[in-house]
């Protein structure tokens, strides 16, 4: 193996060890393919929420744009990135899919015939070294 080679290695060790310690509560032990309970408060947590919301709108036929009203659980687990494994419930939003608004600007629907809620499991795979965040499975229901 070249010089330039086991530096690029070691950087790249050095980058995954520093996310997963930068990851991790005050006093918790984070354990590589263990699943650990994530702060709701969490920035790469709300990315994946983020990212498994849309991914939900690309795979719906609904005409209407759904936003994650709650997160009922969610939690981390370090594998070959972050994969995200999360409880929450979606529900529709005012926001026609048609007018390409943004998301994060939609209300929710208000109750009465138009509301409608699922609660989802999705796990989001995160990279973050490629800064790269990915739905790899979804399983929804009324």
């Amino acid at each position: 193996m070249r010089t330039y080679e086991k530096v690029l290695l070691l950087v790249s060790l050095l980058t995954a060890l520093e996310v997963v310690w930068s990851m991790g509560e005050p006093g918790e032990v984070m354990v590589p393919g263990s699943p650990s309970n994530v702060s709701k408060n969490d920035k790469g947590l709300a990315k994946a929420v983020l990212v498994a919301t849309y991914f939900f709108n690309n795979q719906s036929n609904d005409a209407y744009l759904f936003r994650t009203s709650e997160v009922e659980k969610a939690q981390r687990q370090i594998v070959k990135g972050i994969r995200y494994i999360l409880e929450v419930r979606i529900s529709r939003t005012v926001c026609l899919k048609r007018l390409g608004r943004d998301l994060l600007d939609c209300e929710l629907q208000p109750e009465g015939r138009l509301h409608q809620m699922f609660r989802c499991h999705f796990v989001v795979l995160s990279l973050p070294w490629l800064d790269m965040m990915t739905t790899t499975s979804i399983r929804c229901q009324q």
